[in-house]
């Protein structure tokens, strides 16, 4: 028999797997068994869930009585440093299974009758803001106990970068690590990616194609909010072939009322009939924007980018372009010029590479920056695969990182040349007293020098 047959032995197998209930179960321990024994990414984890640095101890269906009813949440853990100690409830969900609201404020009465810190869940669920949970409970019972979310996205991601970018110091750890990831990677895990708008998808997208969208209109606003949470699976996609922390980008006033968000997203889409989102890549030269335009089914992604602040307008085209040899004939490229009304001058790249004087529409003014973008087609399907709006905006995002973002450097100048003084032979000069000054100039014959009168 040929051993390329043969299934390689897991640590964390994938088979006997039946129905959610063993899903879960097999999950939350091969998650906090790994937390306990790798203690970077135990401490990448729980740093997140607000516990200290210190040596992690965790458990599985820790039972609890609660009003004569024995509770058994998912896990446990618990973080010691010195007399210092923090403890957890962890309830986890997996496949399509959604966290339950009542369930959750038990976990949060045991908690605060135990003197536990916070009740930690994990599902595939994504909240469409950083600290937000995708559950609504009883915001009293929040007094004392702290409530957080991680999903299986994040959680994998977390343990991508964390093996293969940040690093784990003991050659064992990073195998157990990394079957981890193997293990979560897996369908029948139940740690799913992003993959479904909603069941109000369909309606309202044609709604925006009819014009008879509204902000009444039923369903709305769960869109907007599944619209957020795939800007935010993006971003951990990206961040994860990265290795760095790619975020969206909210307003403060969002940060602070997410309502806010949620009401202005929602507006966009009945009058204009776009989705619009802004992520924020470390060390790229501005944030990405990205907007989904429904009535179009066109989706764009674009970044801005000063334009140098010496040389001729034509000069400082020909600079971008010189960034952007990987970047398609069909990018489309702006140039704004400075003190100028409108929206200036606007040309595909193929062209500009041709003739850069197409984007400069009056070289008497400074160009001050440029825009390049790109447009795909948008997908029309609610969920994953072939033809589907998810898939057509995470291809959009990652090629025009690819082709675009990751080639572009901010303009610097150069650092000003030293001056140099005239150097001239000391049998130049007639007298030794005669000290050389800054603004004397190059002399080629002694005789050029003045003599002194006695």
């Amino acid at each position: 028999m040929s051993e390329e047959t043969w299934h390689q032995a897991r640590l964390i197998p994938t088979s006997g797997i039946n129905g959610a209930e063993e899903q879960e179960r097999r999950a939350t321990s091969a998650l906090l068994a790994v937390m306990s024994s790798v203690r970077e990414y135990g401490r990448t984890i729980t740093k997140q869930v607000g516990a200290p640095a210190g040596t992690l101890t965790s458990f599985i269906e820790v039972p609890f009585v609660l009003e004569d009813r024995k509770l058994f949440p998912d896990g446990l853990i618990r973080v010691r440093r010195g007399k210092t100690e923090w403890t957890a409830l962890v309830e986890v969900k997996t496949g399509t299974n959604p966290l339950e609201g009542q369930q959750l404020e038990n976990y949060l009465d045991i908690a605060r009758r135990e003197g536990f810190d916070a009740v930690v869940t994990v599902s595939n669920e994504i909240p469409p803001m950083a600290g937000q949970h995708p559950t609504k409970v009883d915001k009293r019972k929040l007094r004392t106990v702290a409530l957080h979310h991680l999903s299986w996205s994040k959680i994998l991601v977390e343990a991508v970068v964390q093996k293969e970018y940040r690093g784990v110091a003991d050659p064992d750890q990073a195998w157990i690590l990394g079957e981890l990831i193997r293990y979560l990677e897996h369908p029948k895990s139940g740690a799913l990616q992003f993959g479904d708008m909603g069941e109000s998808w369909v309606a309202v997208r044609d709604g925006v194609s009819r014009g008879t969208l509204r902000m009444s209109d039923k369903g709305l606003f769960d869109v907007v909010a599944r619209w957020d949470a795939l800007l935010r699976f993006a971003s951990l996609q990206l961040g994860r072939d990265l290795g760095e922390e790619v975020t969206p980008v909210l307003r403060r006033k969002e940060t602070r009322d997410p309502a806010l968000r949620s009401q202005d997203l929602a507006q966009d889409l009945v009058d204009r009939g776009v989705l619009s989102g802004v992520i924020r890549i470390p060390n790229a030269v501005g944030n990405v924007t990205v907007t989904a335009d429904l009535r179009a089914a066109q989706v764009t992604c674009h970044i801005d980018i000063d334009a140098p602040q010496t040389g001729r307008a034509v000069t400082r085209v020909k600079w971008l372009t010189r960034q952007l040899t990987l970047a398609g004939d069909d990018v489309r490229v702006d140039a704004f010029a400075a003190y100028a009304h409108g929206p200036g001058a606007s040309e595909l790249l193929g062209a500009v590479r041709e003739d850069p004087s197409v984007l400069v529409l009056d070289a008497k003014r400074e160009l001050r920056k440029f825009r390049v973008a790109s447009t795909v087609s948008m997908g029309a399907k609610r969920g994953r695969g072939r033809g589907a709006f998810i898939d057509s905006v995470l291809d959009a995002i990652d090629s025009f990182y690819g082709d675009v973002v990751q080639h572009l450097k901010a303009w610097r100048a150069s650092p000003p040349p030293m001056r140099q003084l005239p150097q001239i032979e000391d049998e130049s000069r007639k007298f030794s007293s005669t000290a050389l000054s800054s603004q004397d100039g190059p002399t080629e014959e002694s005789g050029d020098v003045p003599s002194a009168s006695i």
